[in-house]
């Protein structure tokens, strides 16, 4: 009975340690995917950005994606922006009314907005509707063969398939987000204004004493890096897919969800560097509502 009673323990522990052992085994193999991921995704980000400056970029081949990414992209911006800033006027108001502080309403929806709300909000509609779209592109002509073409025909596909793309994200998002501030703006002022009854005047003039040059700095400064690592994450994407329909589809999916977690972590970052330069380039403190 000893014997039996050993041997039972020593398989539990036995199948204990094979269990701990399979797990770490999964965390270092999904550590290495992690960082071989990053590797590859940094290789192919400096790839791009050689070719962007190796060699003068075409208009023919420009044009298009500055089109598909910057004038079709508009509607769904400006129509998302109206209705952010409509959204944080209902949401904001309560609160504001029970300090007593009604016409200061404009200030923290305008510097919410032209902050934080209008860069990210353009750079979320830009990776939902650009960059699946281009990953599902790009990973269709791998599928296909067609980027093989290219290589076998002399050209770079990097080149000729990716740097416009990234062109087309890195300059068009600064526009894009003005757009996002300016109907959040005019959302937010609308529905203050026509339905919540807030003065019109004091609710510019505490916006323009509240909101200065730097804040509309902030949001289009982070907007560049934004649409630097949707172009770059979504191509990528693109250019690694796996076979089939299936592959495509899972490239598309995790083109959009990479981009917006990216962003969500650049504008982390970002925003705490910033705020430190702002802290520094006004010793005086943060401005008061009050």
């Amino acid at each position: 009975m000893n014997s039996l009673a050993t041997t039972q323990s020593e398989r539990a522990a036995d199948n204990v340690t094979g269990w701990f052992a399979n797990r770490v085994a999964d965390v270092g193999d999904m550590a290495i995917t992690m960082v071989a991921g990053i590797g590859d995704v940094t290789l192919f980000a400096l790839r791009t950005i050689g070719w962007l400056f190796s060699r003068r970029q075409r208009r023919d081949v420009l044009m298009p994606s500055f089109y598909q990414i910057g004038v079709l992209s508009l509607p769904v911006i400006a129509l998302t922006g109206l209705f952010i800033g409509m959204v944080l006027a209902v949401q904001s108001y309560a609160q504001f009314k029970a300090l007593g502080l009604q016409t200061r309403l404009g200030s923290v929806i305008n510097l919410s907005l032209i902050r934080e709300l209008g860069p990210v909000l353009a750079a979320t509609m830009l990776a939902g509707r650009v960059g699946s779209a281009m990953a599902a592109e790009l990973g269709t002509m791998r599928v296909t063969e067609q980027i093989d073409a290219l290589e076998s025909m002399g050209a770079n596909p990097i080149y000729y398939l990716v740097v416009p793309r990234f062109l087309g994200c890195l300059v068009l998002i600064p526009a894009l987000t003005i757009m996002a501030d300016f109907m959040g703006v005019l959302g937010g002022y609308v529905y203050s204004h026509g339905i919540l009854g807030i003065d019109y005047h004091h609710y510019w003039a505490n916006s323009r004493a509240y909101i200065d040059s730097f804040d509309f700095f902030m949001g289009i400064f982070k907007s560049f890096f934004f649409g630097a690592a949707i172009a770059l994450v979504s191509c990528h994407h693109g250019f690694h897919c796996d076979h089939g329909a299936q592959g495509v589809g899972r490239a598309a999916t995790n083109a959009f969800v990479h981009s917006f977690v990216l962003i969500l972590v650049l504008d982390l970052f970002l925003g705490i560097g910033l705020n430190n330069v702002q802290d520094y380039l006004r010793p005086e403190g943060p401005r008061s509502l009050l």
